[in-house]
């Protein structure tokens, strides 16, 4: 009988995750336009230690990331640095907020506010 409640458990489960990652991918044009938050977490994989770690240098790779970002879709570093993923994965947002300026491009966003921080 426990195995069964397990299993039963266990199938619901996978079909409430299933239907979350579906009903998560038809969003048609969110912070980051049509590009899944979670594609534009992973494209900036190169900034995870440099938005966890302040006194971590940051690579040209996450630069050069960041830069495109900001580019084509601003507010989506923003969604990103508060998204839950991003915690999971340790960045901390007053330290990500940052990667920007520690990178010197000259066209982000200073002054505008992402969530409870400000683009320096």
């Amino acid at each position: 009988m426990a195995s069964n409640i397990k299993a039963s458990f266990a199938v619901v489960f996978v079909f409430v995750l299933t239907l979350n990652a579906f009903i998560g991918g038809i969003d048609a044009a969110g912070e980051c336009g049509k590009t899944p938050i979670r594609t534009a977490a992973a494209s900036l994989s190169p900034c995870l230690n440099a938005a966890g770690n302040a006194s971590a240098k940051v690579p040209p790779a996450c630069c050069t990331k960041i830069s495109a970002l900001i580019k084509t879709s601003p507010k989506c570093l923003c969604a990103v640095l508060l998204s839950p993923l991003a915690k999971q994965a340790g960045i901390k947002p007053a330290i990500g907020i940052t990667v920007p300026k520690r990178c010197n491009i000259s066209n982000r966003p200073v002054g505008k506010k992402c969530g409870r921080y400000t683009v320096p």
